[in-house]
Order: C-alpha cells, then sequence, then structure tokens
C-alpha cells in the first residue's frame, strides 16, 4: 500500500453570504499525483490556500504523515514543506533565475549576499529536476514553460515534500507539456506528493494515479482513474451527463458579414483572403506562435496593418483604431481577459457596461440606474454566478469572468464577435454554456471568428476551419469534413495531404 502523506479532513470554510467548503476531505500519498478537479467556483482554490496557509478553515484537522498540524500561514506552510504554483505566475522577471528562486531568503557571508553561493545551490536544484536553464538568465528572456519549471525550482527551494499546481499546462504547447510531465515524474521518483488542478480530462487520465471531484463546495469523491471513464469522471464534476461535449445545433448561414483582401504587416502576417458570413462560426487554427492572434489585432485596429482592405455587409470600411472597430459592429473577446479583457478591481456592474458607457451617458454623466439595470440583464441572460453586481470581477471563477467579457460586447449591437481562446481554464459545465451563447449569437446572425488551440472544440464548433501558418492562411476547411490530423498537417506548414492538395472551399 501507498503511504499517506498529506490528509484534510472534514474541511468546511464560508465567506460572508457564501459557504465555500462544506466538510471536504482530501488526502495524498508520498510520489502521488493527485488530481483535483471541480467547475469553477467548486472551491478548488479555496481548498488549496487553506491547505497552503492563506485560509484558516472554520471545521476540519490538517494531518502530514498522521500527524496532526495547525497550518495558519503561508511561512508555517513552508515550514511544513507545502508550496504551490499558480495558474498565473509570480516570478520578477526583472531578475535572474537565481534570484528568483531564493528571493527573499539568499544565501549569505556574513552581512552580504552570496551570489556565487545562490548560483551554485540553484543550479544544483534545476540540475536534480533536470532543467536545463542557465541560473544568470533574466526571467524576462525565458518562455512561459520555463519560467513554470523556474516557479517549481523555487518551491522545491523549500525543501517542499508537497506541490499544489494549478492549471500547470494551461498555457503550454503540447512539447512543453511533455517536458512538464518529465519533471512530475522526476519529483515522484523523490517521494514528492502532488495535487494536481486541471481541467483537461485526457491529461489527468495521462499524468495522474487518483482524482478528487468537489462540486459547490462539497466532496463527491474519489476515484481512481484507471477504474472511472472520462464520461464518468465529467458526470462527477458536473452533477448531470452532458451527451456531447459541444451542444447539437443547425445553423443558418446568411451572406458576408465580414471580408478582409490584402491583409499584411510586416514579416508576421500576409493575409491575401478571408471571410466570414453572418450566422456562421469560423474557426481559426494553427500553431501556438503561428499568428492567428496577430491577425485579428489587425483586422480589429488593435495594431496598425502595412495594408487592409475590409468590407461589412458588402460596404468598404475603414478600420485603424479599436473606438473604429467597435463603432462598425466589431468585438473582440481576448486570449488573456484578466490582462485586456477586464478591470479585476472593479465590480461586474461597471465590468459589462465598460464598452456600453457611451450608450449609457448623457450630457457626460452616466445613467447609473440604466447601468445596473443593464448589467442585471446580462447576468441573468449568461447565468453569470454572483451574489452580487458589486463584487470584483477578479473574484470570479474564470467561467464566470468569461461570461462578463462576452456581456460587455454583447450590449452593443455588433456584428462580428472574435473570440481568443474563448474556453481556457474554464471547467467543462461553463464550456458549454459558452458554447450555447455561442450558438444562440449565431442565430441572431452575428458571424463568430473563433481561434482556439483545441482542436475537438474547433471541429465541434465551427463551420469552416481557416489553418494559419507563418501568418498566413494555408489551408480552409469543412470542419464537418475535415480531421485533427488534417489540420495538424497544415498547422505543420504542409499544403498537401496524402499526396492530394489540401482543400479549398469556396
Amino acid at each position: 500500500m501507498s503511504e499517506e502523506l498529506f490528509r484534510m479532513e472534514g474541511i468546511s470554510k464560508s465567506f460572508p453570504g457564501v459557504k465555500a467548503l462544506d466538510n471536504v476531505s482530501l488526502s495524498v500519498n508520498k510520489g502521488e499525483v493527485h488530481g483535483l478537479v471541480g467547475e469553477n467556483g467548486a472551491g478548488k482554490s479555496t481548498l488549496m490556500k487553506i491547505m497552503t496557509g492563506v485560509y484558516q478553515a472554520d471545521k476540519g484537522d490538517i494531518y502530514i504523515e498522521n500527524e496532526k498540524v495547525v497550518i495558519d500561514s503561508v511561512a508555517k506552510a513552508h515550514e511544513y514543506g507545502i508550496s504551490i504554483i499558480f495558474q498565473e505566475l509570480t516570478l520578477c522577471r526583472h531578475l535572474t533565475v537565481a534570484d528568483n528562486i531564493f528571493i527573499g531568503r539568499p544565501p549569505v557571508k556574513g552581512v552580504f549576499i552570496s551570489d556565487k553561493q545562490m548560483h551554485r545551490e540553484a543550479k544544483k536544484i534545476l540540475d536534480n529536476l533536470g532543467i536545463n536553464i542557465n541560473t544568470h538568465t533574466m526571467v524576462s528572456t525565458l518562455s512561459v514553460a520555463q519560467q513554470q519549471m523556474v516557479e517549481i525550482a523555487k518551491a522545491i527551494s523549500y525543501n517542499s515534500r508537497i506541490l499544489v499546481l494549478d492549471e500547470p499546462t494551461a498555457t503550454l504547447t503540447e512539447r512543453e507539456i511533455e517536458q512538464l510531465f518529465v519533471i512530475i515524474r522526476n519529483l515522484q521518483k523523490k517521494g514528492v506528493g502532488m495535487v494536481y488542478i486541471s481541467h483537461r480530462m485526457d491529461e489527468l487520465k495521462q499524468i495522474c494515479e487518483r482524482a478528487t471531484v468537489i462540486r459547490d463546495g462539497q466532496y463527491i469523491g474519489t476515484r481512481s482513474l484507471s477504474d472511472i471513464t472520462l464520461d464518468e469522471l465529467v458526470n462527477m464534476i458536473v452533477g448531470r451527463s452532458l451527451e456531447d461535449k459541444f451542444p447539437k445545433y443547425e445553423r443558418k448561414i446568411g451572406d458576408v458579414a465580414l471580408e478582409v483582401r490584402n491583409l499584411h504587416r510586416g514579416n508576421k502576417v500576409n493575409v491575401d483572403h478571408l471571410k466570414v458570413h453572418k450566422g456562421e462560426i469560423l474557426g481559426i487554427s494553427g500553431l501556438v506562435g503561428a499568428g492567428r492572434t496577430e491577425i485579428m489585432r489587425c483586422i480589429f485596429g488593435a495594431d496598425k496593418a502595412d495594408s487592409m482592405e475590409l468590407t461589412m455587409d458588402g460596404v468598404p470600411v475603414t478600420i485603424n483604431s479599436v473606438a473604429q472597430a467597435i463603432k462598425h459592429g466589431l468585438a473582440y473577446a481576448t486570449e488573456d481577459r484578466k490582462y485586456d479583457g477586464l478591470a479585476l478591481d472593479l465590480d461586474i456592474e461597471y465590468n459589462t457596461n465598460m464598452a456600453h458607457l457611451h450608450e449609457l451617458s448623457r450630457f457626460g454623466f452616466i445613467n447609473d440606474k440604466e447601468g445596473a439595470k443593464n448589467a442585471e440583464k446580462y447576468r441573468r441572460l449568461m447565468n453569470t454566478k454572483t451574489p452580487t453586481l458589486r463584487k470584483p470581477a477578479g473574484q470570479l471563477s474564470g467561467g464566470n469572468q468569461q461570461k462578463i467579457v462576452l456581456s460587455k460586447w454583447m450590449c452593443n449591437d455588433i456584428k462580428v464577435l472574435i473570440v481568443d481562446e474563448p474556453t481556457r481554464g474554464i471547467d467543462v459545465g461553463a464550456k458549454f454554456e459558452i458554447y450555447q451563447i455561442f450558438n444562440k449569437l449565431s442565430d441572431s446572425g452575428v458571424a463568430i471568428i473563433m481561434i482556439s488551440s483545441e482542436l475537438p472544440e474547433v471541429l465541434g464548433m465551427s463551420d469552416r476551419v481557416l489553418v494559419i501558418h507563418e501568418g498566413s492562411i494555408n489551408g480552409e476547411l469543412d470542419a464537418k469534413k475535415t480531421s485533427q490530423e488534417e489540420i495538424l498537417y497544415l498547422a505543420a506548414g504542409y499544403n498537401k495531404l496524402e499526396g492530394k492538395p489540401a482543400p479549398t472551399i469556396s
């Protein structure tokens, strides 16, 4: 039998007006990667904050190697060898790798920091983890995957025996995920127990032995992943059976809503022709860094193109700024909703109305009553889960934040909606709701351009797929007749499949 390393029993936690956790339990064995799953807002983050000393539980006990402990601060958690790596990395980009690993506690010689010793110890930690990064490198020059590896090294520098990984692969490529899994398996061999939070079901099966499910703050169960199907796991997470990951829908595709010709920007964007129809979902696929986002930023006026010819509803238009794009009925839900999609410190009402303030203002003053009514309308329409519209957007789950981003644009009379990685970091239940929203928008005649790195999502939701390679369209596919393999073939830069030219759809 595996030796238990860590256990939380009967954990409960309440906040004003909300019971976040109710009698939740979790255990991790030595050398185990234990999945923690649940919809956004289920209570995973609260449980992990109690585990790492950020919050204290109202009820319940914590045991390390069967000894009851009290974790009342982050420092105390570090003393017990517990560390967490958040989805949003917390490194100081202007410092070196070694500086970040030992930040706040560098080795000293007398009254001076021993830079030489710090780099030597940092290199030893990296070498033990199998991470090949120079300790003198500035963090700002590292890729996201490399920064995440530095975060792991920093956690291990606390002599961590228990490590929490929160959505560690959300922004990584397939190759980077493989590298991360190698490091995780090295930690397993050293007996480190890990809690692995992820919405990617296939990934859980690949790296975890067991998974614990919580729903609406309650413990649903712990199952061995070798004894449960993905559909059964999804059923535990959402409390219902999802017959299909993507809602079945017959779209009524109309005339061309937006047409783009001769779009060029330096050597990063070279698109001869792109169009999307009313009521259509146009999928945009390609490898990370292929230029998908760059193309859409030019169309939306966020980046200035060297050349671009646009027509909307058959009428030529000029878009040189975001303001002009909005005026012509374009909307853009960006990839990083926390950085450039929402004002996280401001409340839900403001965030919902921020792109609609001109309609709520008269003589330079905002009509607060109309603003509150509008925000409440979209809270109900989108089924956004919040006790009050005055809650800061940053305190909501990822799925609810994305609903607010969409609400912000739906307030306007939009004709074309561009969505960039619309379901990244969102649980399976919230994904289904987002897809239903897209279908309703398409039914009203809105054209949707959807950038996504998830191929099942591209195939499941799109009518057509454009595959981008090095800033250009390398293929146009019928989503109902193509495959993931065909998309990947085109994304890699090839223009033939099985000896045939890449298909083009008129």
